[in-house]
């Protein structure tokens, strides 16, 4: 659980396996106008590629929420 509240390495993981290949545009970015335009011809693997791409993305906004909104443990 260390691991998935460590800033450095979920900033890390979402500078590089999320905007990996950088050129020429991040892959995740391809992506995201592709599912925008309305997907089509869009394949399971692309999909698989859409949630690795993204997963850093969602780990960071996970770590967001859990700093921004109190906890009510005493």
């Amino acid at each position: 659980m260390q691991l998935l509240n460590n800033w450095r390495i979920i900033l890390l993981l979402c500078l590089t396996l999320g905007l990996a290949p950088f050129f020429p545009e991040p892959h995740l970015w391809g992506k995201l106008k592709w599912i925008f335009g309305g997907a089509v011809g869009m394949k399971g693997a692309d999909w698989f590629d859409v949630l690795l791409h993204g997963f850093p993305f969602i780990l960071l906004l996970r770590l967001l929420i859990l700093k921004l909104i109190p906890s009510k443990r005493n």
